[in-house]
């Protein structure tokens, strides 16, 4: 019924591809309206499980889901929604070696990554493949909007030609967002796929959209192509391109997974083992295993570590969150700055809970 996209379009979208990097609070919404709008095959990548906390924004998710991968919970739930459409979660990371083999496999890209990493790493990948890369960012009360490489126009390094420094990189957990911006911005970001898959509209290449929650208003700035940034042959490793007020080792040691009654073993056996807690103040207030240092995980992409953990390089060290992704993020920080004995909490604190660990622990010297 809807004039200049009827049944033509509607075929369009049946036949259509469509690559969804991260199901989180762009992911979510973006998700949910191109399931509904039809889009014959959608793929989603994300490794990351669902946290108490994402159900503020992350509107696929229920409670019941804490504890479970994204992609796969996503991908159930859509395909619930709309049977008619090939769903394909990806419960692994985009790296460098991966990255080309998945991209090449769907026709638009829709990125709804929350660092930097990462968006350099899409980009790139998008410019070797000739793939249209729909765009968004959040950030507290603001968001961007933006397509790139889309019919030779500008590329994401057109707008921003260098990543910033690894202290400039708050995450959600780090800064807040409120939650229904990403719901506005993953939602245009559905938008402008539908419109470069149904070929309807004026795609929003060479244009960024900035959004002001707060006041309700929406600005606009052009961009130009920069054609260098068109020619890229070749992906980097991009974990150590990112500047970084910290050194990077080349030889990272093994960072060790272990299970709650591993710690409870290890805190038996080593009266000097240290426990850091990187979770935000507002978890620790509720619960945390004691005794435990606190530093959040925000302060470790700063110089805090180095200055205030009162550890040396060699000595025995167990990190935790919520469920163990934050906490293996602090453990790559210390690695690179030359702590050696690392452990990760497997499952944080949900499963300590889950495995009824005792919340004090006592040691024997």
């Amino acid at each position: 019924m809807l004039s200049d996209f009827g049944h033509e379009g509607q075929m369009k979208l049946k036949s259509a591809s469509v690559l969804l990097v991260g199901v989180g609070g762009l992911g979510c919404p973006a998700l949910q309206y191109l399931t509904a709008a039809g889009v014959g095959r959608i793929g989603i990548i994300d490794d990351d499980i669902v946290e108490e906390s994402n159900l503020q924004r992350q509107v696929v998710y229920r409670l019941e889901d804490v504890g479970s991968l994204k992609a796969i919970t996503a991908a159930k739930r859509m395909g619930q929604h709309n049977p008619n459409i090939l769903l394909q979660p990806h419960s692994t990371r985009l790296t460098d070696e991966n990255i080309l083999d998945i991209f090449d496999k769907y026709d638009v890209i829709l990125d709804g990554s929350d660092n930097f990493e990462t968006r350099y790493l899409v980009n790139d990948a998008c410019v070797i493949l000739g793939k249209p890369l729909v765009f968004g960012a959040i950030y507290k009360f603001s968001g961007q909007l933006s397509v790139f490489n889309f019919e030779n126009g500008p590329t994401y390094r057109c707008l921003f030609p260098e990543p910033p420094g690894a202290d400039s990189l708050p995450s959600c957990a780090d800064a807040g967002v409120l939650g229904v911006l990403p719901g506005i911005i993953g939602s245009l970001q559905a938008l402008e796929t539908i419109k470069i898959i149904t070929d309807i509209g004026k795609v929003m290449t060479g244009r960024v959209l900035l959004y002001d929650a707060l006041g309700q208003k929406f600005d606009e700035l052009k961009l130009s192509a920069d054609k260098t940034n068109q020619e890229i042959t070749e992906l980097q490793n991009y974990s150590l391109n990112l500047e970084c007020s910290t050194p990077v080792m080349k030889n990272p040691i093994e960072i060790n997974e272990i299970d709650p009654s591993d710690l409870l073993k290890m805190v038996v056996e080593n009266p000097h083992l240290s426990i850091i807690d990187v979770r935000e103040d507002w978890e620790r207030e509720l619960e945390c295993i004691q005794p435990s240092l606190h530093i959040p995980l925000g302060n470790f992409h700063q110089e805090t570590p180095p200055q205030s953990l009162p550890v040396s390089l060699d000595e025995e060290i167990v990190i935790y969150c919520k469920a163990g992704v934050r906490s293996l993020d602090a453990c790559k920080v210390l690695s690179d700055l030359g702590y050696t004995k690392l452990n990760n909490l497997s499952g944080g604190m949900m499963r300590w809970r889950a495995e009824n660990m005792p919340i004090f622990l006592k040691n024997e010297e």
